[in-house]
């Protein structure tokens, strides 16, 4: 599902128009954008938490070439479900 078929789900399933739709998803997911990229840990009870991760330093292997190839350590976003998402998606 992309931004637009979100939007349109969110407005039908709340009342809305999509343009107030689409502006509280701009709002919420922007927001949660700013916090993450603050280096905060953000939890939505019921949904899961969105935090950053440290990957090490690796060693990897162009499969086009096969040359070695050094990849620096990064931190990076994870997003982690609920209990409850993950149980709803398990029973399907």
């Amino acid at each position: 599902m992309n931004k637009n078929e979100f939007v349109t789900v969110l407005a039908e399933r709340n009342n809305l128009t999509k343009h107030e739709a689409e502006e509280m998803y701009d709002i919420v997911f922007g927001t949660l954008g700013e916090l993450v990229a603050e280096g905060n840990e953000v939890s939505i009870s019921g949904v899961g938490k969105v935090k950053i991760v440290e990957r090490d330093a690796r060693t990897a292997r162009n499969p086009k070439t096969g040359n070695v190839v050094d990849v620096p350590a990064k931190k990076v976003p994870k997003f982690q479900f609920s209990k409850n998402i993950k149980e709803a998606v398990a029973s399907l």
